[in-house]
This record gives C-alpha cells, structure tokens and sequence, in this order.
C-alpha cells in the first residue's frame, strides 16, 4: 500500500471517529429486528442525557434493534443540556423506523429540524416522555413554527403528543406519582407486565384529546416515596375548575393515532413520567419498551426483558450545578465535562 493512499485511509478514518464522538450507535445482538429506532436526549432538568443510552442498549441487547442516540452538546462536543439549539448527527433521523425522544424547549436549527419533521411525515411511531409535551420552542416566524409549545393549537405537544405543557399538577419535588393503571385499558398490549408504576417526579397537568387511549392515572402521592399516602387537598385547573388532586387522578400515559399533513398515521405512546430516576422503575421501561413494540406492528412480550446492560445509576432530576446537602433525594443538574462516547 503506497504512502498516499495509507495516509488517506487515516484521515479518513480518524475523521470518521471525530464525527461519532457526538453521537451512540449499537448494532442489534441476536436475531434483529430490522428496525432502526432513534432516541433524542435534550431537556435541562430530567437527565435524557442519562435516560436514553440505558434504554438503547436494552433495545439493542435484549430485543434486537439497532439504535442510534443524539445529544444536545456544546462547541467542545460535551453534553450540554442547556444548549437548546444543539442536536448531533440528526441525519440518523433519515433511516429511523421509530423515535423516543424526551426533549424541552428546543430550538433546532432549521436543517436539524426538517429530518425530524420529515420523519415525523413518514409516519413513524413516536414515544414522548415528559417534558417531549413541550418539545420545541422555535421563533413564530420559523418554518416549523406551529411546533412551538406556545402555539395557539398546543405545537407538537398538543397536536401530535396529545398535551402540551400546562402545569405542575402535584408539588414539584415534593410530591412522587404512583401509576394506577386504567381498568378499561387493562387488555391494551402496551400494559403487558406492567404492574408497579411509580416515579419521583411528579404529577403534570394533562387532558390528551378524546382519541386517545388513557392507560394509567397518576395518584399524587404526599411524599416522595412509594409508601407515601395520596395526596388530600384541592386546586384549581387551568381552566380554573377546583377539585381535588386525586379526583379524578390526571392521565399520565395513552397511545392515540394520528393521521399526519403527509397523510400517514403515527401511532403515539405519551408518558409525563419518563425522568431518568422514574426509568429505575421496571414497569415504566417495560411501557415504553411495550409502546415500541406496538408502535412498530410487532408483537409485544408477555414480559419484555427490561433489564440493564451494563450499570444503571442515574442522578436525580434538577437544574442546580450541585446538589442541596440538606435535600435527602440529591436534586441537582447534568454531569459537566461528559462526552457522548464516555456513556458508550
């Protein structure tokens, strides 16, 4: 082999791992899938960043599909939940089969933007966990405008989601949600071996549309642990009707179906859990694992392995730098100084 071509070949190939450091791909074990699902980690305060690479080595691992994460980083190619307007190698988003996303306030580029509209028009499936309600926050005047969470008809949230951001329904921080699963719901394949719901975050204000699905309810509890009584006290909705917290209890997860400008049909999964501590629960991970499986025409388990690949010890949801020392649940914001390939 010449000089010439040796030394093209290195470039070659060190550009090529310059490019992936902002990025994770894993190729499916076992027999796969033959689907591409693509998870989108961007929100200041429920540790995505954390969040999605445990559940894309599970999908990879377990469950045979490749998968592929995109972060938000800065200038130095460290993850940066703060930078709203950053998200990695959003070309990955041509090939998705699937999306899971647990974004808030973004305000992609335009290009970066246009993949995830285009795929979102293709018709794929789409998991939003919590704060995904008010994923973007793009200027009025951008093409992708009616996306934004303050949009009259509710943005991306409210019109494909099923809910935009409305409020802190329990104490943020203060009050933990235990999942009751709707009864009426109880044969939907997306609760297959779901049975304990239950995160430290806390109840969100919620009315999906009448089209959706409502597969669990979310009882504010009082505490922040999963034996801590229901709450007891009233308060007034948006729409300034008072009742009490726990009756009725706000949806936390439906599916609905929804026909898109393109005209295909997206099927939906919306949960306002999903914090990387809420995802320590094993009936969470298996909803969202379900709501693939369903989302994609394939069958789903009667148990999904759900188990991590390697460790799994998110922080606790926040925005502070450090934590309170007198706080006994750590509250505090993402690890500075992480590459994407530091959590491979």
């Amino acid at each position: 082999m010449n000089s010439l071509l040796l030394s093209l070949l290195v470039t070659i190939s060190l550009s090529t791992a310059l490019a992936q450091e902002d990025y994770l791909s894993y190729e499916p074990k076992g027999e796969s899938k033959g689907k591409h699902v693509v998870l989108l980690a961007g929100d200041e305060e429920y540790r995505s960043e954390e969040a999605m690479p445990m559940l894309a080595k599970i999908l990879s691992e377990r469950h045979g599909f490749k998968t592929t994460v995109l972060f938000s980083v800065n200038k130095d190619g460290f993850i940066d939940a703060n930078n709203q307007a950053s998200l990695t190698h959003s070309e990955a988003l041509d090939s998705a089969d699937a999306v899971i996303m647990l974004i808030r306030f973004r305000h992609w580029p335009e290009e970066v933007m246009k993949h995830f509209h285009d795929a979102v028009q293709r018709g794929v499936p789409i998991i939003g966990l919590r704060t995904s309600t008010h994923a973007f926050n793009m200027d009025k005047d951008s093409t992708y405008g009616a996306w934004a969470w303050n949009n009259a008809e509710g943005g991306f949230g409210r019109l494909v989601l099923g809910e935009t951001w409305v409020s802190h329904w329990g104490k943020h921080r203060a009050e933990a949600t235990k999942g009751v699963l709707e009864t009426s719901a109880k044969d939907h394949p997306v609760l297959r071996g779901v049975t304990e719901l239950f995160g430290t975050t806390d109840v969100y204000e919620a009315a999906p549309p009448a089209d959706s699905m409502i597969l669990a309810r979310g009882q504010v509890l009082s505490g922040m642990e999963p034996t801590s009584a229901p709450a007891d006290y009233r308060k007034a909705t948006q729409a300034g009707v008072e009742q009490a917290v726990n009756e009725p209890m706000m949806p936390i997860a439906w599916t609905r179906e929804v026909k898109n400008a393109s005209g295909k049909t997206n099927k939906i999964l919306c949960t306002t859990m999903g914090a990387a501590s809420d995802l320590t629960n094993e009936s969470l991970r298996r909803l969202v694992i379900n709501g693939l499986h369903w989302g994609l025409g394939l069958e789903v388990p009667a148990a999904a392995n759900v188990n991590y690949v390697g460790g799994y010890k998110p922080l606790m949801y926040g925005t502070k730098d450090s934590a309170d020392l007198t706080d006994p649940y750590g509250f505090r914001a993402f690890r500075r100084g992480v590459k994407p390939t530091d959590l491979k």
